[in-house]
């Protein structure tokens, strides 16, 4: 029993003795790890291993330059960069990209560099057919941009800046819209009327676009009257330096004598000053009852029935059958209709645009 407890105490003792041995042949050999505690970092100049001087750690700071030296394999420690070398890296670094100029990435489509709409785009928008009926216009050298004839298709234009025509008649490549309208007798030539009395503006209420009219006509003469958006269209057909006529047809009882045409044309004196027609002729005649037409490029209050009563023949009913090339035709009393490609080209030709 004695024997068998001095085992167990010997082996005890030989267990502590063989940790002693470990611990010093650590201490022999590679240093063991620091604990936690006794860590020490070099941070600041003047460092001492007792602790930093002065100065944040570069662990404070996540591992930033100027921080704690790794250790490696063999004991050795790799020594941090300075601000001053990374300073100088980086002066060197753009001083030798600083000379070079920036890469220009390729399109990702071709023709992408080039502004405006293509030609025929253009035209077919403005009602020309498809684009393959616009590409056709410009084979057959029918149309032309700022004067010049386009033969090669692909061309891009700016709606806003280029003038385009096709045979010679100027394109409207805007969002504009043109609208002739048979007013009948009693409507009010304004877009609205405050005594709500039946205007203009009541044949185009369902227009997504603000619409205006182009001149007035009595409230009971009855005819052609433009509706447009077009604001410098509108303003040169109802300039005076244009001229633009106007063809109506009045109801007057007779007789009336054969230089009466020549009367006309001579000048009436009216309150405001003199009034000519361009043309005369008497369109029919039924007994006493005439039916003529005059042609004027005036556009004064009341012109045509003035001049023929001061004349001597008061007008019973009258109707403007024509404003320029824009004809009445068959277009029935109340109905609005819009204007063609080419009476659009034509009135814009009538005043120069």
């Amino acid at each position: 029993m004695r024997s068998s407890g001095s085992g167990k105490s010997g082996g005890r003792g030989n267990h502590r003795g063989a940790g002693n041995n470990r611990d010093e042949r650590q201490g022999q050999g590679r240093p063991r790890k620091p604990r936690p505690e006794e860590r020490r970092y070099d941070v600041g100049p003047g460092a001492t291993q007792d602790g930093p001087k002065s100065g944040r750690g570069g662990a404070a700071r996540g591992g930033a330059k100027g921080g704690p030296r790794r250790p490696q394999q063999g004991g050795r420690t790799e020594p941090s960069r300075s601000r001053e070398y990374e300073t100088r890296a980086e002066e060197r670094n753009r001083d030798r990209y600083a000379g070079k100029k920036d890469v220009k990435l390729p399109k990702t489509f071709p023709g992408a560099e080039q502004e405006g709409e293509r030609l025929q785009k253009v035209l077919a928008r403005a009602g020309y057919g498809s684009r393959r009926a616009c590409e056709e216009l410009i084979e057959q050298c029918r149309v032309e941009v700022n004067g010049e004839i386009v033969t090669e298709q692909g061309k891009r234009v700016d709606p806003e800046k280029d003038e385009v025509k096709v045979d010679g008649l100027t394109v409207a490549t805007q969002s504009y819209q043109f609208f002739s309208l048979n007013k009948p007798a009693g409507v009010v030539s304004t877009m609205e009327d405050p005594e709500g009395r039946q205007c203009l503006g009541d044949y185009v209420t369902n227009r997504e676009t603000r619409l205006f009219h182009v001149g007035r006509l009595d409230t009971e003469t009855e005819g052609v009257i433009l509706l447009t958006n077009h604001g410098e269209l509108a303003h040169r057909l109802t300039h005076p330096k244009y001229g633009v006529q106007k063809t109506y047809l009045a109801h007057i009882v007779g007789p009336i004598p054969r230089d009466l045409g020549k009367r006309l044309k001579d000048g009436i004196q009216l309150e405001d000053g003199y009034a000519r027609a361009d043309h005369f002729r008497v369109v029919d005649q039924t007994g006493k009852n005439y039916l003529v037409e005059v042609t004027l490029h005036e556009g004064r209050k009341h012109i045509v029935r003035r001049m023929l009563a001061e004349a001597g023949f008061p007008v019973d009913k009258l109707v403007r059958t024509a404003f320029g090339p824009i004809t009445l035709g068959d277009q029935k009393s109340g109905w609005l209709r819009r204007l063609s490609n080419t009476e659009v080209g034509m009135l814009m030709k009538e005043v120069e645009l």
